[in-house]
């Protein structure tokens, strides 16, 4: 496709210098990782975006709510539904690009079009499920991604206009073109533990301590020599948005910005840990971050794969 529209604007004739023009007035806006619902509003009336609307059982909402009122022009996208799948007994991993293409061609994605992903504005949990879903267009070689800030709560709570019914978007074609340093295989993992790479577990303290662990998997505990960074931190639960950008640069570890060591990004699922790419990568501009989505579930399945344990915490300092 690339080689014939590359021939095709080698042809200086007034047709093609007509259908420039057309293209370029047609361009999707420029996007920035977050927008506001004045910007979204403002852009209602535009053929080039595709809203999608993630609502689902993790807010305790999904498809019933949305056909009671959504943003207008919004598609219903469950979530996980074919955002994730599960392989090898390892669930939430990213699906085959045959079934992403084919998804998002049906829902009217195109390289020419930008993305809205609308989250429901109710958690943390639930905004892991906007980056998680932002991440993976990314993967799929898509730049025109957003998340609307504050989701569909805030649009509601400024009155803006929703509509009621389903939306059937028009068919377009979407093909991937993968950029393979934002994901990571298990073997590429522990091919790294003997590296400089930074292990980032975006779990709760009590699971990454081995406290606690996800009912899928097999042992308790993080990846030797992880560091814990809790995405929940990020998140402000008194305006379900994300914290500041001052907010958030205070939150994360020095040795995450002063150093320029590579990042793998994990948690159980990889669902946590788009939150925490999302935030480093997308929010502070780091370029060397990479996602993990077999995460400890996958992880834990290789029996042969070491892990910090319980039992095997190294022993506090008696000084």
């Amino acid at each position: 496709m690339k080689i014939l529209k590359a021939a095709f604007t080698r042809v200086v004739t007034a047709a093609a210098v007509t259908a420039s023009v057309m293209a370029s007035a047609l361009a999707a806006p420029e996007v920035t990782p977050l927008v506001s619902t004045s910007w979204l509003e403002q852009n209602l009336g535009s053929g080039e975006i595709v809203i999608l609307d993630t609502r689902s059982a993790i807010s305790k909402s999904g498809r019933d709510d949305y056909l009671k009122g959504h943003i207008p022009g919004a598609v219903w996208s469950e979530y996980p539904g074919y955002w994730r799948t599960e392989r090898n007994g390892v669930e939430g991993v990213l699906p085959s690009i045959d079934k992403l293409e084919a998804a998002l061609s049906e829902i009217g994605v195109s390289e020419d079009k930008a993305v809205v992903i609308v989250p429901h504005g109710k958690s943390s949990l639930e905004f892991g499920s906007a980056a998680r879903i932002y991440w993976t267009f990314k993967y799929l070689g898509h730049e025109a991604v957003t998340i609307l800030d504050g989701g569909h709560e805030a649009w509601v709570a400024e009155n803006r206009p929703l509509e009621t019914g389903n939306v059937v978007p028009e068919g377009d074609m979407f093909i991937a073109e993968i950029n393979q340093d934002l994901l990571i295989s298990t073997d590429e993992v522990a091919s790294a533990l003997t590296s400089d790479v930074i292990l980032l577990d975006g779990r709760p303290q009590n699971q990454f301590d081995g406290k606690e662990k996800h009912k899928a998997s097999t042992r308790f505990g993080h990846i030797p020599g992880a560091v814990n960074l809790d995405q929940a931190q990020f998140y402000d639960k008194a305006t379900n948005r994300l914290k500041s950008p001052d907010q958030i640069a205070s939150l994360v570890p020095a040795s995450l910005t002063s150093e320029d060591k590579p990042i793998i990004s994990y948690c159980n699922t990889g669902h946590w840990a788009a939150t925490n790419w999302f935030i480093l990568s997308e929010l502070q501009g780091r370029e060397n971050v990479t996602l993990y989505d077999d995460s400890m579930v996958g992880w834990t399945r290789q029996a042969d794969l070491p892990i910090n344990g319980p039992d095997t915490q190294p022993a506090p300092a008696t000084n």
